[in-house]
């Protein structure tokens, strides 16, 4: 009787380094969608470069080609923890002209722009505008929450594999 136990081993999963294919949504547990790409091109990352958080590679790992997955991810593995040290009172009058604006004012829930000491952006929610000292919580919005990841791999090519786009 011929051994069929290393029948599979040809077949490319997801692991670090490789190339994979899918369609992926991302909601809350009540259904409300985040992100999906299911009615789009599908994306394409490499396992590792930081395009995807890691606590949803992990959710890949070990999947091929023609499988799909639907998890429900804890906040640490999603968008993290809510951090207390991420929200921060700073001085109202830094943003004099914001609340001047009279077409877009600045309320709680606002969305605002700030740059790091790096140069980078980020994002900070208005949550509270007091007398002197304006809120802002820099957490990732979904941050403390559970997300509810739904991905259909459609290809996976191993670390190492070169690819060649064909145009005809």
């Amino acid at each position: 009787m011929p051994d069929n136990s290393l029948a599979n081993d040809n077949v490319a999963r997801v692991a670090d380094g490789a190339r994979v294919t899918l369609h992926f949504s991302l909601s809350l547990p009540d259904g409300e969608i985040i992100d999906s790409n299911f009615d789009q091109q599908p994306a394409t990352f490499v396992v590792g470069d930081g395009n995807l958080l890691p606590g949803f590679e992990a959710a890949l790992k070990g999947l091929e080609a023609g499988e799909s997955i639907e998890v429900l991810l804890p906040p640490q593995m999603a968008f993290g923890e809510i951090n207390p040290e991420n929200v921060q009172s700073l001085p109202r009058q830094q943003f004099a002209g914001l609340l001047a604006n009279t077409t877009d004012p600045m309320q709680p829930g606002t969305v605002l722009a700030f740059t790091d000491a790096g140069g980078n952006d980020i994002p900070g929610v208005v949550k509270e505008i007091g007398e002197l000292m304006v809120v802002i919580d820099f957490n990732h919005p979904l941050a403390g929450r559970e997300i509810l990841f739904k991905a259909e791999i459609l290809s996976v090519i191993p670390a190492g594999i070169q690819t060649v786009k064909i145009h005809g």
